[in-house]
C-alpha cells in the first residue's frame, strides 16, 4: 500500500453506470497515421498513474482539464488563445483524439496533452487532488430518455469528484443545447455544499468569449435551438 496520501485519495472505484456509449474506436487510415505520428507528445497513459505538471508541460501553470472533446478543434483553439495555460483532454474515442493531435501539430500548439480513456478512471488515478484551476464538460450527452437520465454524466457523485481535484476558487464549467439536461445540470449543482454559482444562485451564465462557439453549437443557433452554461466556484 502506498504512504502516498494524494495517491490513496485517487484510488479508482468501480463503475457501475458509464454516461457514454462506446462506439467503434476504428480509425482511418490517415486518423492511425495522425494518432501514431503525434502520440509520443500529446499523448498521455493511464497506467502511468499520478501526474506531475511540471514533467508534463516542463512548467507550472494554471491547469485546464475538459472531459469528452469531440474532434478536439474547440480545445485546440482554447489551447492557442491560451498559451499561458496548460490543457488536458480526455475522449474514449480514438478518431477524436487523433484529430485533436493532428490539429494541435499543425497549429504548433504544444501546451496541450491528451488521454485517450474513460475520465473517470483519468481522474481517480492520474489527476492530482486540488491542482486543476478549470474543468471543462460542453456538451456531454443529454440522456434523452427519462429512463436513461441515470446516465448522464453530471451526478452529485460526479460533482464532489470535481471538487476534489479543482483547487480553491478553481471552477466546473459546463454547457449543454438540451433544456432539460441544463435543468438537470442546475439541480445538481445547486445541492452541490462545494460550490458556488458564479452567476448566482439558480443562474445560468453567459457563454464565456474563451469558449469558442463549436460548428454544431453555430449550426443549432441558426436552427433557433438554445445554448445553457453553467460556472460553479469550488468554495
Amino acid at each position: 500500500m502506498s504512504d502516498n496520501p494524494n495517491e490513496l485519495e485517487n484510488t479508482p472505484k468501480i463503475r457501475t453506470i458509464r454516461s457514454f456509449v462506446v462506439r467503434s474506436g476504428r480509425m482511418t487510415e490517415g486518423q492511425q497515421k495522425a494518432y501514431d505520428a503525434n502520440w509520443s507528445f500529446y499523448g498521455l497513459n493511464l497506467e502511468d498513474g499520478l501526474l506531475s505538471y511540471q514533467e508534463v508541460f516542463g512548467r507550472e501553470s494554471d491547469i485546464v482539464v475538459e472531459v469528452g472533446f469531440g474532434m478536439g478543434g474547440s480545445l485546440v483553439e482554447m489551447a492557442k488563445n491560451a498559451p499561458e495555460k496548460d490543457f488536458i483532454g480526455i475522449e474514449v474515442h480514438p478518431p477524436g483524439v487523433a484529430k485533436l493531435m493532428m490539429l494541435a501539430d499543425e497549429a504548433g500548439v504544444k501546451n496541450i496533452r491528451v488521454f485517450c480513456d474513460d475520465a473517470i478512471e483519468v481522474m481517480a488515478k492520474c489527476i492530482p487532488n486540488d491542482s486543476v484551476a478549470t474543468f471543462q464538460l460542453f456538451f456531454p450527452d443529454p440522456w434523452h430518455k427519462k429512463r436513461h437520465n441515470k446516465r448522464r454524466i453530471v451526478q452529485a457523485s460526479f460533482a464532489e469528484k470535481i471538487a476534489q481535484i479543482l483547487k480553491p476558487a478553481g471552477t466546473f464549467h459546463m454547457a449543454t443545447d438540451w433544456e432539460p439536461y441544463a435543468e438537470h445540470m442546475m439541480e445538481v449543482m445547486e445541492a452541490q455544499t462545494l460550490y458556488n454559482n458564479v452567476a448566482g444562485k439558480n443562474a445560468y451564465h453567459s457563454r464565456p468569449d474563451w469558449r469558442p462557439l463549436t460548428k454544431f453549437e453555430q449550426r443549432g443557433e441558426r436552427l433557433g435551438h438554445g445554448v445553457w452554461d453553467l460556472i460553479y466556484a469550488k468554495k
